[in-house]
């Protein structure tokens, strides 16, 4: 049986059914970001301290733009707009406006065979760069192999606004060195300083990726949205709906932890218009990122 547990206090949603190994932790203050998952009896998704979760964007939502905005900067139907570049190091701005809000709880609901929650950010004021509001919506539907993870984005605003969209999560595996990637991409995505998109390069990908001891921060666009992460203990199939479906892959300085981050955009999309799309007034986007143990 599902249950569903609230702390008011820390503002975080715990899910669990112990009779199919499953166990969530959302961290409604945080992006409503899921940090913490076991799956079928498997903790693919584990808490990352000593590192922290403004260094690592852990399981975030990445909107209105995923990854990075060069400088901040960008022009939109003719007029320059200026972001907080919040990753000081590098002067960009960096995965949206979203992963550090605090979001509600719209809907919560148990069935035999599956649990779901709806969570909800309403913006209502125009930001630094961004001058729109929007509505954003998140629904995590568990079940005992699977997350569905669906993100329905509305503008709220009288003008149209560009926006790209990803989901930041970081897995882990009993021996990262003995893991690998598949997928189907020819175009690989070049990153240069600051990690900003310089431009793409044929590739193949007939061979999986054997991670070892790789430090990776590389993108991919993929022909198919069906993305494997095999490791010793288990394998799990990504899917996702949309046009633009892009894969960043990143190590971090923790052991036997990979960043698997699907996204509908690449650094700086808002200058390279690489899987940039345009939102007008009150139009709907609706996202859906499917993890499953095969």
């Amino acid at each position: 049986m599902y249950q569903i547990n609230y702390n008011k206090v820390s503002h975080f949603i715990e899910v669990e059914n112990t009779k199919n190994g499953l166990y969530a932790k959302i961290y409604l203050n945080q992006g409503a970001s899921l940090q913490e998952f076991t799956l079928n009896g498997h903790a693919i998704i584990r808490d990352l301290s000593p590192l922290t979760y403004d260094d690592t964007y852990a399981s975030s939502i990445l909107f209105p733009f995923a990854n990075r905005v060069k400088d901040g900067e960008y022009m939109f139907k003719g007029k320059l707009f200026k972001l907080e570049t919040n990753q000081k190091e590098e002067n960009n701005a960096l995965h949206g406006l979203v992963y550090n809000k605090s979001f509600e709880i719209v809907e919560s609901k148990t069935e035999a065979d599956c649990v779901s929650i709806i969570l909800q950010y309403n913006e209502i004021n125009e930001t630094k760069g961004f001058p729109y509001t929007f509505n954003i919506q998140i629904k995590y539907e568990f079940r005992k192999d699977a997350l569905a993870l669906k993100v329905t984005v509305k503008n709220t605003s009288a003008k149209a606004f560009p926006f790209t969209l990803g989901w930041h999560p970081y897995f882990h595996s009993e021996n990262l060195y003995e893991s690998e990637i598949l997928m189907d991409s020819t175009c690989k995505i070049i990153l240069g300083d600051r990690n900003i998109t310089t431009g793409t390069t044929k590739t193949s990908t007939e061979l999986p990726i054997k991670i070892e001891n790789k430090q990776l921060d590389d993108c991919w666009a993929l022909n198919s949205d069906k993305v494997l992460f095999k490791t010793p203990k288990y394998d799990l199939q990504f899917n996702a709906s949309g046009n633009n479906n892009f894969l960043q892959v990143y190590t971090p300085p923790k052991a036997n932890t990979i960043a698997i981050e699907p996204t509908t955009g690449v650094s700086d999309s808002y200058n390279n218009k690489l899987g940039l799309e345009v939102l007008k007034p009150n139009e709907v986007y609706t996202i859906e990122w499917l993890i499953k143990i095969i």
